[in-house]
């Protein structure tokens, strides 16, 4: 069956449409013949190739980006605002703060933690959750205060999403933070809390339960510090049976408190 289409008004302009679907057409159909054959053998147009080429930059590189900008800091101060403005890490991207200490910057003892939890990120601040009110009553125990008597810190600037573990990337990007962050503190006895924080501080393999419950030194220029990992609080809100462990490992910080007249 033949369709007349040279008189369609245009109500009917939908219904030529539908029929034209239906039939299977799907171009329109130009005025001027084109020659496919001869088109298809001429030579493709040349994409343009983009003004920069991204190239991939190595972890090494990051963190010896890092390490670089750590070390041009003069100041807590300075390195504070350094770790705000540095794009290395890809945790600052779906963190909400950067989290860079708490307590008091003029004493002589520096914990360090982990990484920054949900109320961590969403304050800016160490240890304010539920940990960080269980670490306050640990060294509230013997007599420290974080007010006045210590200084603390993550390894991490940034909360890992959903509380992960930092990979080892993410570490070993953020590590010449911390490492300056103490070199500037100047510390006379620093406590780890976690695994996390003593293995690679200490530049051990072994575990927490391992590192914990003596002492180690670590190395700031020429002298050495006396160092001594915790569990992390976290962890002992979980497993209440290494409370025990803990508070040995608390005394024997007050003990070498008082030695050292802190």
């Amino acid at each position: 069956m033949e369709n007349d289409t040279g008189n369609i008004e245009n109500k009917d302009l939908p219904s030529l449409l539908r029929w034209y679907m239906d039939s299977g057409v799907d171009e329109s159909i130009g005025d001027e013949t084109l020659d496919w054959f001869a088109i298809s053998t001429q030579p493709a147009p040349k994409t343009t190739s983009p003004a920069k080429v991204t190239a991939t930059v190595s972890v090494e590189q990051i963190a010896e980006k890092a390490e670089q900008l750590a070390a041009s800091c003069d100041s807590l101060s300075d390195l504070k605002q350094t770790i705000k403005s540095f794009d290395g890490c890809r945790l600052k991207k779906t963190a909400t703060h950067t989290v860079f200490s708490d307590g008091n910057p003029d004493s002589n003892i520096m914990l360090i933690g982990e990484a920054p939890g949900v109320d961590e990120d969403r304050q800016g601040i160490p240890f304010v959750g539920e940990s960080g009110q269980l670490l306050d009553r640990m060294f509230k125990a013997i007599d420290l205060a974080r007010e006045k008597d210590f200084y603390i810190a993550n390894i991490m600037p940034w909360r890992p999403p959903g509380n992960r573990n930092p990979t080892s990337e993410e570490i070993t990007i953020c590590l010449p933070f911390i490492k300056r962050h103490i070199e500037l503190f100047k510390p006379e006895l620093i406590i780890l809390l976690g695994g996390i924080s003593a293995k690679n501080l200490l530049n051990s393999s072994l575990g927490i339960t391992r590192l914990r419950g003596k002492w180690a030194e670590y190395e700031l220029k020429s002298s050495k510090i006396p160092v001594r990992s915790l569990f992390h609080p976290a962890y002992l809100l979980r497993q209440h049976k290494a409370k025990g462990d803990t508070w040995h490992d608390l005394l024997e910080i007050k003990a070498k408190v008082e030695e050292l007249s802190l």
